[in-house]
């Protein structure tokens, strides 16, 4: 199975895209250079490749990737720091709902 990367970049205005991938240093080539005018990136470069994760497929990516998008800036930030208390911190449910689920 071919590898897959789910990627994290920083981009200008210091907002965050994240992307999935089976080629990464291709990827960041296209990225860089603009290749499709459509991306989020391409009114965002310079871009600063900030976390990648490698994956033995693309589900696993692909779910990763999906997770990801859902987090919070504070939460992919300490990801990047590779920071897992602060991750594990901000990984519990603070509202009420989580009675839910017990």
């Amino acid at each position: 199975m071919k590898n897959m990367y789910v990627y994290i970049l920083l981009c200008s205005d210091k907002s965050y895209y994240i992307g999935v991938t089976n080629n990464l240093e291709y990827r960041l080539e296209q990225h860089h250079k603009g290749i499709n005018v459509s991306c989020y990136t391409f009114e965002r470069r310079p871009l600063e490749l900030m976390y990648y994760q490698i994956f033995d497929g693309p589900v696993g990516a692909i779910a990763f990737e999906k997770k990801l998008k859902g987090w919070s800036r504070k939460k992919k930030q300490a990801l990047i720091d590779e920071n897992w208390a602060k991750l594990q911190e901000l990984a519990i449910c603070k509202n009420n709902t989580n009675h839910l689920f017990r």
